[in-house]
């Protein structure tokens, strides 16, 4: 009886980190463990990132397969390629930015393969061929006693908090922009769809701008902290599909639409 309660806590608890946690900002995958798990080709791919990309790193997520991110260029503009093959990782970034000191949010994207299945309103199909992930400081004593007892197990787990909150902005396949979605895994982390369609033959630019505060405030009710961390996402692992995205500059304007430090600009 002791080793199935024993075998069940451990299920739960890698449940807890992989899918509720591990996505804010891939906590789960900071600790020496996971990292020493990456595969060669994620390596090289971050090895043959440019140097504009060297704040930035891949986190896997535990017990998936990982995205492949790529330097390319997509209709003569430079850009991070992120293909998903039935899997799931981030591409990502630490920042310490003052949340008065970030006026909008602007993003470029490539959309192209996807499922007209993958839509983060449901979990079972909770994929999308782009997402930016905003991770935000916060009190942690605000929190619920749940949320609470989840932080601190990924904290003894692997030594890192996650966010209090992550923001993700997402292209769907079929929900409608502008809807707002609570994670299922997580009510720290909440989607705003900011685009929707299916995959197209010609696949374009997209090119978003958002009132990062305003957002914030939309989907948690509250005013933002201290932003502190940037993912990109494109997963497929849900659906067992694929799906491709380009993600190109991403840039936190200031009060003056100056882009400030932790932009990223090609």
């Amino acid at each position: 009886m002791a080793t199935e309660i024993m075998g069940e806590r451990s299920t739960w608890q890698l449940r807890a980190c992989s899918a509720a946690l591990a996505v804010v900002m891939a906590g789960c995958a900071h600790s020496p463990s996971m990292e020493s798990e990456r595969s060669e080709a994620v390596e090289a791919a971050a090895a043959a990132m440019p140097e504009l990309l060297a704040d930035w790193s891949p986190r896997p997520l535990p017990g998936k397969r990982s995205t492949a991110y790529s330097f390319v260029q997509r209709d003569g503009r430079d850009c991070v390629l992120a293909q998903a093959r039935q899997s799931v990782s981030l591409w990502r970034r630490s920042l310490d930015l003052a949340p008065e000191h970030v006026e909008q949010l602007k993003f470029d994207v490539w959309i192209g393969e996807h499922s007209p299945k993958a839509t983060v309103q449901a979990p079972e199909t909770d994929d999308a061929p782009a997402r930016l992930l905003l991770g935000f400081a916060g009190d942690e004593s605000r929190l619920s006693l749940a949320n609470r007892m989840q932080f601190e197990l990924v904290r003894t787990l692997t030594g890192e908090a996650p966010p209090y909150a992550t923001l993700m902005y997402v292209w769907d396949a079929s929900a409608a922009p502008e809807t707002v979605v609570v994670s299922a895994r997580s009510d720290r982390i909440r989607k705003i769809v900011v685009g929707s369609g299916g995959f197209k033959r010609a696949p374009a630019w997209q090119h978003l701008r958002r009132d990062l505060r305003a957002d914030f405030q939309r989907a948690f009710g509250e005013a933002p902290g201290r932003l502190v961390s940037m993912a990109m996402m494109t997963d497929a692992d849900n659906t067992r599909s694929r799906s491709e995205a380009c993600y190109g500059d991403i840039l936190l304007l200031g009060a003056e639409q100056q882009p400030l430090a932790g932009s990223l600009q090609f």
